[in-house]
């Protein structure tokens, strides 16, 4: 389901959704928004700046919550070096665009995921590449009950697309 076959959110629905889960979409939309206008290309108006998840499911379940820019993997079959040289030799230590951080980590929130995360950072903080983990953040804070995945995301798609269009929507 693309988020622009979705209605308006402001007259959507929510009553099935618990309080409680209303409040944290709510709180997680805004940063989801966010990354999804940094993430977008230069011609949707955005910033161009890629986001780095784990694998192949993660890419699909962030293109269904509307990410249309450049999805780059960690498991491509490179070690760890590589992949840091390639990340800072494509993306530099800035983005041009925003003058924000080059790069958006997203691993999962479960054990295995935070090391990784943490990896990344420390290594790519060692070239003085600093990253945008907003995202990972809030997730990792507000979406624990529901799963500890990116691709866990999935389920969650018809819930969350409402409360993202209409932060992307106030920011238009």
């Amino acid at each position: 389901m693309n988020i622009e076959d979705l209605p308006d959110p402001r007259s959507r629905n929510t009553s099935y959704l618990r309080p409680d889960s209303v409040e944290r979409y709510s709180k997680v939309a805004k940063v989801f928004a966010e990354s999804i206008r940094r993430n977008n290309p230069l011609e949707d108006k955005g910033s161009n700046c890629p986001i780095l998840v784990e694998g192949k499911r993660d890419e699909e379940a962030l293109r269904d919550m509307g990410f249309k820019g450049t999805i780059e993997l960690l498991n491509r079959g490179w070690d760890q070096s590589r992949l840091i040289a390639y990340l800072y030799d494509t993306y530099g230590s800035i983005n041009p665009i925003d003058s924000g951080p080059p790069v958006i980590v997203l691993m999962d929130w479960d054990r295995t995921g935070g090391r990784l995360q943490s990896i990344i950072r420390k290594r790519l903080e060692s070239l003085d590449v600093k990253i945008d983990e907003s995202l990972w953040f809030s997730l990792m804070r507000t979406m624990k009950p529901e799963g500890r995945t990116v691709e866990s995301l999935h389920a969650h798609v018809d819930a969350l697309s409402p409360f993202i269009q209409q932060n992307i929507d106030s920011d238009l």
